[in-house]
């Protein structure tokens, strides 16, 4: 009997045993898969962290990012095959109002679905305004709370949305101060995504098959819910795992726990049968002294090796499963002795056969590692060769550590290569040319700066060149662009084949070049390097599609041997000579010279020309009127007028046509200035004199490059029926010599206007030599006799002659007469006794500004 109780204990002792390791079994497997969750979900915030130092990169290399440029970054990185939850990544400029400093948002990638965050002022997401904050006092990624993202629907009441953010600082070493940090913060890069699709991307099949996830944000003691994957179980399981992780200044609770209890009770099936029992006392003695034999040495052997499972099973455990190459080595000869899952992956799955130094390409970094007198370093960058000889970029650590009584070394490591190709190629994009892969302005610029220091501290003078190419749009008109392009390619190969060592060649756009000429000594110097590269370029033959094209250049130069001297004025005398060369005949080398008369003309043409372009939109320009007095009987009744246009500068002045006009006509500007006087004129016809509605004629100059424009008339037409003008109120003036220039063209300008009741002066009429023959094929209502002529009205019998046939062949002609530049009484009643019907000068009335448009 007490043989059979033995072996009832016996059995019933071995089977709690084999359940208590099933259950340590089991808790441990949860517990793994515990452990991965949480470092898989800290890992992929450190991959957020990374692509988003990407984008800091672009922002730190540029001063100014376009739309294009960060599209083409986006689609270059394809963040979304990694992250999937990622919804945006975009930019906010920083600007400064007078309420404070407000953070808009002006890049967005992708667009698609991301429209309301175009423009969003961060300043009205609290939460989202947070973090922006926080990454600028930092310096770091912040992660923003929870919220609700611009981009979810209205229909989506979820608020698991969170922002990653870095500060972008403007050009400089980093600050290293929070004042400086503050003072220098350019704006806010950000990556948008769901929490709640980032946990669970976290996710392996086995973890959700048997685990409860959830994780709740408590930062600031409190709690939002960023994932539940699904209902709580409502009974202990016997498993739970808590652990906060703490990043980008948030604290979020990774709480999991199984799904079904882990202890179970023992089945039927491990009892012993009792007649077995009876029958087997002896052999029951036997069992029980065997078991506690085993017992014994189970527990001896337990005791031995916890103290081994609390170091090294422990550590390999823990390091298998995570993404960065683990290594551990000892200390005396550097043999490997630990490499995790991803060490063998990358480095070989014999990388133990290898001493750690010769996993090093740097010799001496092996040497120090040889010699074991290697004070720890972290996140230091080296590359590292696998055992099949493949190199890569790795950010390493390396830190001495004792397992065992034994000194080892450990060495945490992470691939960054991709990153650095990735930086690599962000900054070559940012410095070159996409199509001729030469420097691109932008770089060209700083360079010329770097030389411009070097000059002011005593370097040697250097020389700029500015290369314009000759009919260039001729190649692109009949040969098309594709053509245009494989020039500009071979002239880059060949440009840089002839220039010298030292020079810096960059494309400054279209067909432009810029060559950065070093130690030239002189202008003979810079010369001779200037014209040297003309005649190769003039020596050069494009051939394309059976057509063959002889290329040449204009260039313009300048010395830069002068310390005081802007980047933005050797860019504006470059191409000031640049374009003397072209007015000389082209293919040819002019060098700016500032006493030269024709180069400071063209100067201020250029500089009026950039003032004209934005002169619209910042409210600049103003229209004037001058009265027209009627003189005879035969004149019209009522007020006449003409309106006249002035440019008010920076400090208010008003500056008068002759100024700017000439300008506006060498660059295309007129048809501009003529549609804003037109607009402007129309729009506010019966505001343009004190007298409002009681206005007879108002009359508008045209330049010839308006009158040239073919849709001009319909625009005009379009303008009198919207705002509900009578044509025969408007008379519009044009220039004898604009009429000569194309006289058809002209002719059927006017005559559609007129069909429509609009009326047409000749101006300046008389200057010319056939100014009476233009007269019969121009069907104008209104002829202006030319001002010299009045002014000598008195003194000079010839211009008293003209004065008189220009009046008598007008009336015969059934058109009104005009006299300009009526400067006294007496030169007006001999008008008016000579029979002129119209006056208009400053002894009848001076050019006052129209009412809506005084101050």
């Amino acid at each position: 009997m007490l043989a059979l109780l033995l072996g009832v204990g016996l059995t019933l002792w071995l089977g709690g045993a084999q359940h208590r390791r099933v259950v340590d079994d089991r808790t441990a497997a949860l517990d793994a898969g515990a452990q991965r969750v949480f470092h898989s979900l800290n890992d992929r915030l450190h991959a957020c962290e990374l692509l988003l130092r990407s984008v800091q990169t672009l922002f730190l290399t540029s001063d100014e990012v376009t739309a294009q440029e960060f599209a083409n970054l986006y689609a270059n990185v394809r963040p979304r095959e990694r992250f999937p939850s990622l919804q945006a990544m975009g930019y906010s400029r920083r600007e400064t109002r007078v309420d404070g400093d407000h953070y808009i948002t002006d890049l967005v990638a992708p667009l698609a679905g991301n429209e309301r965050v175009l423009g969003l002022d961060v300043n009205l997401q609290p939460t989202n305004l947070v973090g922006v904050l926080a990454s600028r006092d930092s310096d770091s990624a912040v992660l923003s709370a929870p919220f609700r993202l611009a981009q979810q629907s209205p229909s989506d009441p979820s608020r698991d949305g969170v922002t990653m953010r870095l500060p972008v600082f403007s050009a400089g070493p980093p600050p290293a101060t929070l004042e400086e940090r503050r003072a220098r913060m350019r704006g806010s890069i950000a990556i948008s995504f769901r929490a709640g699709q980032l946990i669970d991307a976290s996710l392996d099949e086995d973890v959700r098959r048997n685990l409860h996830i959830q994780v709740d944000d408590v930062t600031d003691n409190t709690v939002a819910t960023l994932f539940a994957s699904g209902p709580t179980p409502a009974h202990d399981t016997g498993f739970r795992f808590a652990r906060e992780l703490n990043y980008g200044g948030r604290r979020w609770r990774v709480r999991m726990q199984a799904l079904e209890a882990v202890t179970s009770r023992p089945d039927g099936r491990n009892w012993v049968l009792l007649p077995g029992l009876l029958a087997s006392v002896l052999l029951a003695l036997l069992v029980w002294s065997v078991a506690r034999t085993r017992r014994l040495a189970l527990e001896l052997g337990s005791r031995m090796s916890r103290r081994y499972r609390e170091s090294e099973e422990r550590f390999r455990a823990l390091n298998e499963l995570l993404p960065a190459l683990v290594l551990l080595a000892r200390r005396d000869d550097g043999r490997i002795s630990y490499a995790n899952q991803a060490s063998r992956a990358r480095l070989g799955e014999t990388v133990y056969e290898v001493p750690l130094p010769e996993l090093f390409e740097d010799q001496l970094l092996r040497d120090k590692l040889r010699a074991a007198d290697l004070v720890d370093c972290a996140n230091a960058e080296a590359m590292l060769r696998s055992v099949n000889g493949d190199r890569f970029w790795a950010n390493v650590s390396i830190t001495s550590v004792v397992l065992e009584g034994r000194s080892r070394l450990l060495m945490v490591a992470s691939d960054i290569s991709e990153q650095r190709q990735l930086t690599e190629l962000l900054t070559f994009q940012a410095s070159h040319d996409a199509l001729t892969e030469l420097y691109n302005r932008r770089e060209f610029e700083r360079r010329v700066e770097r030389v411009l220091a070097g000059i002011a501290a005593g370097a040697p003078p250097c020389a700029l060149l500015y290369i314009d190419l000759d009919q260039f749009k001729l190649i692109n008109d009949t040969s098309g662009h594709v053509a245009g392009d494989q020039l500009l390619t071979q002239l880059a190969t060949m440009m840089s084949e002839h220039l010298r060592g030292g020079d810096v060649l960059a494309r400054l756009g279209g067909d432009e070049f810029g060559v950065l000429a070093t130690e030239v000594h002189d202008l003979a110097g810079a010369t001779l390097v200037a014209e040297r590269l003309r005649e190769h370029i003039d020596g050069y033959v494009f051939v394309w599609e059976q057509r063959t094209y002889t290329i040449t250049a204009s260039i313009g130069g300048v010395m830069l041997d002068r310390p005081n001297t802007t980047l933005k004025d050797l860019l504006s005398q470059a191409d000031t000579a640049c374009y003397m060369a072209k007015e000389s005949g082209r293919n040819r080398v002019h060098f700016y010279s500032e006493h030269d008369d024709d180069a400071a003309r063209r100067r201020s043409e250029m500089e009026w020309a950039n003032r004209l372009r934005w002169a619209i939109d910042e409210g600049r320009l103003l229209l004037k009127y001058q009265e027209v007095w009627p003189l005879s009987d035969e004149a019209e009744t009522g007020l006449h007028l003409e309106l006249l246009l002035r440019f008010r500068d920076q400090e208010g002045r008003l500056v008068v046509p002759g100024a700017f006009i000439p300008a506006a006509e060498r660059y295309g500007l007129m048809p501009m200035l003529d549609r804003w006087v037109i607009e402007t004129a129309l729009a506010n016809f019966d505001r343009l004199h004190p007298n409002g509605a009681k206005l007879r004629t108002a009359t508008i100059n045209l330049s010839g490059a308006s009158i040239e424009d073919e849709t001009l008339a319909d625009l005009i037409l379009a303008l009198l029926r919207k705002h509900e003008v009578a044509p025969e109120r408007v008379c519009f003036e044009i220039t004898e010599t604009v009429a000569v220039r194309n006289l058809a063209q002209v002719a059927r300008f006017i005559e559609r206007l007129r069909a429509v009741g609009c009326r047409f002066a000749l101006d300046d009429f008389g200057a010319g030599m056939s100014s009476f023959g233009y007269l019969k094929n121009l069907p104008v209502d209104i002829i202006k006799i030319d001002g010299a002529f009045i002014r000598d009205l008195l003194t000079d019998p010839m211009s008293h002659a003209i004065v008189k046939a220009v009046t008598d062949i007008g009336h015969q002609r059934g058109l009104k007469v005009i006299a300009e530049w009526v400067t006294s009484d007496e030169i007006l009643l001999e008008l008016g006794a000579m029979g002129v019907d119209y006056a208009q000068g400053y002894a009848l009335h001076q050019p006052e500004p129209v009412p809506f448009h005084r101050r």
